[in-house]
């Protein structure tokens, strides 16, 4: 029964495939894929990546239809990035906790409070808050971002663990808030130690999302594309990977003979996961659900995003 339903859902799989290319060739539309989606979206994607990858792709596109399989503040993103292009998402509640934990009105209020700061906001937020922004970060350039920054003082929204790693490299006064994502925070040392004891000749390599006791613990600490990077040039044969477990799908690929365990089987975000080949079939069908930004926000924002992407 098990192999006859898998077989199904396979055979449904290669159609939804097929059904996708031919809409993409019609729509003259690109798929963006995070690596925190389904392995499934991965391999139909056009291209995959991390947040500051996604967001150089989507301002670089020639495609008049951009299909981001990723969450909400993504999609916002990339239609702050190229207005004049259409932006979908497979589904439109595919929301992000750690962005939601920052808002307009904390943040003006924080900006009286210290006004010769400048304000650094991890991509992974929402459009109005990036529109009140300086210049945006990913995990990827955070560090090259604070150093570009002529301020003394730096605001930081909203993850205070990428902001804890980020503060040690820099000498600025660091005003971290409070946020963080409910994935990467869910590991523990004791996760870490539990894995390391298993498998004592594997190193460790971590996201620096996660807890400052855990990010110290790292052999190796990145964001997801470093991570990748670092594991596919590294002479080690095994690893403990502390990120989301989409990731594994580009691990795997690009290192076949090596070994990857993740930290925790917890590491999975529920809002990237959303998403599956049937809600990005629909999309590209109906060109729904698509991504709006009010011109009066976009424009702010979109000064924040492009400062990011000139940091070299």
């Amino acid at each position: 029964m098990e192999a006859l339903a898998l077989e199904r859902k396979a055979e449904q799989n290669r159609e939804l495939k097929e059904r996708i290319a031919k809409l993409k060739k019609e729509r003259n539309a690109i798929i963006l894929a995070h690596y925190y989606q389904r392995d499934e979206i991965q391999e139909v994607a056009d291209f995959r990546g991390d947040s500051f990858l996604l967001a150089q792709k989507a301002a670089q596109t020639d495609a008049e239809v951009i299909v981001f399989c990723g969450v909400h503040f993504m999609g916002e993103s990339a239609k702050i990035l190229a207005p004049n292009k259409t932006v979908i998402i497979p589904d439109e509640r595919a929301g992000c906790p750690m962005a939601d934990m920052v808002n307009v009105e904390g943040l003006k209020a924080l900006k009286k409070r210290h006004p010769n700061a400048a304000v650094v906001t991890y991509i992974n937020s929402s459009a109005e808050i990036k529109a009140e922004t300086d210049i945006c970060c990913t995990s990827a350039n955070a560090v090259k971002v604070i150093q570009s920054v002529e301020a003394d003082e730096i605001i930081w929204v909203p993850d205070k663990n990428l902001g804890d790693y980020v503060s040690k490299y820099t000498d600025k006064k660091m005003i971290i808030w409070e946020g963080y994502c409910n994935t990467h925070d869910m590991l523990t040392v004791k996760d870490v130690m539990e894995m390391k004891a298993q498998h004592p000749n594997a190193q460790f390599v971590v996201h620096p999302e996660c807890r400052p006791e855990v990010v110290k613990l790292g052999d190796f600490v990145g964001s997801t594309t470093a991570i990748i990077k670092y594991c596919k040039e590294s002479d080690c044969q095994e690893f403990i990977v502390g990120t989301e477990d989409g990731t594994g799908y580009q691990l795997r690929l690009d290192s076949p003979n090596k070994q990857f365990h993740f930290a925790t089987k917890f590491l999975v975000c529920p809002n990237m996961k959303v998403n599956n080949l049937k809600k990005v079939a629909k999309c590209l069908e109906t060109m729904q659900p698509q991504i709006y930004v009010p011109p009066q926000v976009a424009e702010k924002a979109r000064l924040s995003l492009e400062r990011m992407l000139q940091v070299k």
